[in-house]
């Protein structure tokens, strides 16, 4: 009886070792935060099939140490989302932040240098927090007018240029204009174009996990 309950207290203690040192792994290991609307917090479909969580499974099956942490909500614009970015920076204090925001904005007609200037703060705010910025360039259907569209698309590079980050020209290139590749709405993405989603990131991002240190 005495050895059976070493054994048990043994197993118990074994277990709660590994359990205690997965914790601390969790909570050390560098994180990615991303920061979208409903492209990336997978609107419409279920949330292991989002470009996001194959993300982190993707970082794992390649062996990086990094952890996902998707903030992202359906429907949140620039001005939201740099709101919510001060609490995000300090509760997950992540090494790279992937900003996807300005969709909304788009659709709904806002003016297109509040966005960037939205934008531009958020990623003097993350780099101030220690973070490096990827910024995922959004397009916005023709049915705009070709002014806003045209003004709208161009802020993508333009503020990649002046603000020195890396940049996914278009997060849905391959995706937005296929058909079986996208929900009833003709505007978000379905499960089946989440791997392409991710493979337009993926490139971008793998280069710079690898070849920058964060500042």
């Amino acid at each position: 009886m005495r050895q059976w309950l070493f054994r048990w207290f043994s197993l118990c203690f074994l277990v709660s070792l590994l359990g205690a040192s997965a914790l601390v792994s969790a909570q050390t290991a560098p994180k990615i935060l991303v920061l979208g609307d409903s492209l990336s917090a997978g609107y419409g479909i279920e949330v292991e099939e989002g470009w996001v969580e194959m993300l982190n499974q993707r970082l794992e099956s390649q062996g990086y140490p990094h952890q996902v942490v998707n903030a992202s909500v359906s429907g949140e614009t620039t001005e939201g989302g740099l709101k919510r970015l001060p609490r995000l920076l300090d509760a997950h204090q992540p090494e790279w932040v992937l900003l996807g925001l300005g969709g909304n904005d788009g659709l709904r007609g806002y003016p297109v240098k509040k966005m960037k200037a939205n934008l531009a703060k958020a990623v003097e705010r993350s780099r101030k927090a220690g973070a490096n910025v990827l910024l995922l360039g959004i397009q916005i259907p023709p049915n705009y007018g070709r002014r806003y569209t045209d003004q709208f698309t161009s802020v993508y590079p333009e503020l990649a240029k002046e603000k020195g980050v890396a940049l996914v020209p278009f997060m849905l290139e391959g995706v937005a204009t296929k058909r079986e590749m996208m929900q009833n709405d003709g505007i978000h993405p379905n499960a089946q174009a989440q791997p392409a989603i991710l493979n337009n990131v993926w490139p971008v991002l793998k280069s710079l996990l690898t070849n920058t240190t964060p500042g």
